[in-house]
This record gives C-alpha cells, structure tokens and sequence, in this order.
C-alpha cells in the first residue's frame, strides 16, 4: 500500500483588488443586474438624530488616494443602541435605523461617503461608556486582510477623554489619527477623516 500523500500547503493570502468592487459593490463595477449593493445610508430618513455626512480618503504611505478602497461602517443609533441582536437594548432601535452601510471611493477623486445621524455613547462590556464612534473596515488592492479602526468626533471632547479604547492610546498625536473633524457646509454638517495606511501620520488600527 503506497503511503499517504502530504497535506498540502497554504497558499499565501492574496489581495483584495482589483475585483474589490465586483464582489462587494457591484453596481459601482458597472454590473446591472446584480446583487444591490448595501448603500451608503446607514440611518434611514426615520431614524432621529443630527443628520451628518462622513466623508474622507484613503491615503498610502507617499500620501497619495487609494481610489479603489471599500469601506464599511458599522455604528450605534442617537440613542446609542446598535439593531443587532447582541445589543440588549437592540429591540428599541431607531425606525428605519440600519447601523450598516458600504462604500467606495471615487474612482476620479478618491473620497468616500456615508449619510448617517450622529451616534450616542455606546457601553462597553464592562458597563463604561464609549465615546461616540463609528467603526470602519477598510479594504483595498494591497491589503492582504481588512483594517479596522474607529472614527471618533473631534467635537465630543469629554467623552473622548473618558473613552477606554481612546485612553490605550498614549500619544495625543496618535489618537488625533482617530478624530473626525466637523465642517459646516452651507447649513450641512459634514466629518472629515481620512484614513493614513502608513506614513508618518498613519492611522491607529485596530485588532478585533
């Protein structure tokens, strides 16, 4: 009897691009027809709360766009409460309120949008409050494995102080990496954060 063959080995990771966006976004490849994608609305026009928009880019190490990016955001309602199941409180959720969304970056411009309310302190699972935040899960050509971090708000100064994953990080300049800044565009309120996948400015990431 001929002895077992070996187990094979695993093949390296391989990237996300350059079909990132025929499987996660279709409709932005240009596939009619296809699965829709998951949009760029994560509240709803139900859902209560300050209306804003969330916009950025991706920037590589040379400071340059990454034009074919894919984030998703993930984020709590006005009141705090994320509509998933491992939220207690989930069942009281905003109307119409997702908590989820999907986008790509221009492939002209480089920026990425989301349309959302404003989310309230989340609590952690020892209890403390969570400053408001928004986790993001980036993924591009180039990136064996998604990156995740969080967008805080520049504007939430205490919470900010008082927010436990912000407080594991003990250079202010590296926490700055973490916060959205607040713009008023003709009555509109917009957040810019970009997203620094190396350089000296790089983004503080995540392990989850």
């Amino acid at each position: 009897m001929p002895p077992p063959l070996p187990y094979l080995k695993e093949t390296p990771s391989q990237t996300a691009g350059p079909y990132v966006h025929i499987g996660l976004a279709p409709s932005v490849a240009g596939l009619s027809g296809a699965m829709g994608d998951l949009g760029q609305d994560i509240a709803g026009p139900e859902a209560p709360g300050e209306r804003i928009t969330v916009e950025g880019m991706v920037l590589d190490g040379t400071g340059a766009p990454v034009r074919d990016a894919v984030i998703e955001a993930w984020q709590a309602d006005a009141a705090g409460i994320y509509p998933h199941p491992e939220d207690p409180r989930h069942a009281e959720a905003a109307p119409g309120f997702r908590g989820w969304g999907r986008a790509c970056t221009d492939f002209e411009t480089g920026i990425w949008t989301f349309e959302t309310v404003k989310p309230g302190p989340v609590p952690g699972p020892d209890g403390a409050l969570q400053a408001p935040h928004v986790n993001l899960w980036i993924v591009a050509r180039g990136i064996n494995l998604g990156l995740a971090t969080r967008l805080y708000f520049s504007d939430e100064g205490e919470a900010n102080r008082d927010d436990p994953v912000l407080g594991l990080i003990d250079q202010t300049h590296r926490r700055d990496t973490l916060m959205a800044r607040r713009e008023d565009r003709d009555g509109a309120v917009v957040y810019r954060f970009d997203i620094h996948l190396q350089g000296e400015h790089e983004t503080v990431f995540l392990e989850i």
